[in-house]
């Protein structure tokens, strides 16, 4: 007679994942306000209503931790982009919008660029996060562009390959530089950039 593995039900699952994002979102809130050194897991822990050990249980350090919340800030992004299937120049705007939306949280902008900085090397737990988190936001990019070259909107000195490149460039060094001053207009200045990369009017 075979023995039969006993799984748990659904719900405790269902209720697994929820209070996974339970705690993603108190932390986003407590790194927001606080930052990531200041900001302890015992601080998200009471957020939640739940103990210490309860968030090491489904995070075990604070590295963990942000690397959530970074994880669903892009799926937060994504999915709103996603609702109304930009192509090609739409995707540029919906980009533009998403810098313009992290404007309201400086601090997890700081963190994911820091944390950037710290994961170049590969024995960094972040490492294969941002190695991939790039690699994706590159390929968003290069789809992008070869939509608007098939529609002879790119500038003709350009290849959907440089223009994702650029773009993207252009996206990570606005963002260190409005850190350090929040006068920098990155949506805006984003937006003249595409204007520099497309052959059509773009606002």
């Amino acid at each position: 007679m075979t023995a039969s593995v006993r799984r748990p039900p659904r719900g405790e699952y269902a209720k697994t994942a929820q209070r996974r994002l339970e705690i993603i979102g108190a932390a986003a809130a407590t790194f927001s306000e606080s930052g990531f050194r200041d900001g302890s897991l015992r601080d998200v822990a009471q957020r939640v209503g739940i103990t210490h050990a309860g968030i090491r249980h489904h995070f075990p350090t604070k590295v963990d931790l942000l690397m959530a919340v970074l994880e669903w800030r892009d799926e937060e992004a994504l999915g709103r982009a996603r609702a109304n299937h930009p192509v090609g120049v739409g995707v540029l705007r919906a980009w533009i919008d998403s810098t313009r939306r992290n404007a309201n949280t400086p601090m997890l902008v700081d963190l994911e660029l820091t944390l950037t900085a710290e994961a170049t090397s590969p024995d960094h737990p972040a490492y294969l996060y941002f190695r991939d988190r790039y690699a994706r936001a590159n390929e968003i990019l290069v789809r992008a562009f070869k939509a608007i070259a098939k529609e002879g909107q790119l500038a003709k000195s350009l290849s959907p390959e440089s223009a994702a490149r650029l773009f993207l460039s252009a996206t990570l060094g606005l963002q260190t530089l409005w850190l350090k001053d929040r006068s920098v207009d990155v949506s805006g200045e984003l937006t003249r950039q595409a204007r520099l990369l497309l052959s059509v009017a773009f606002e």
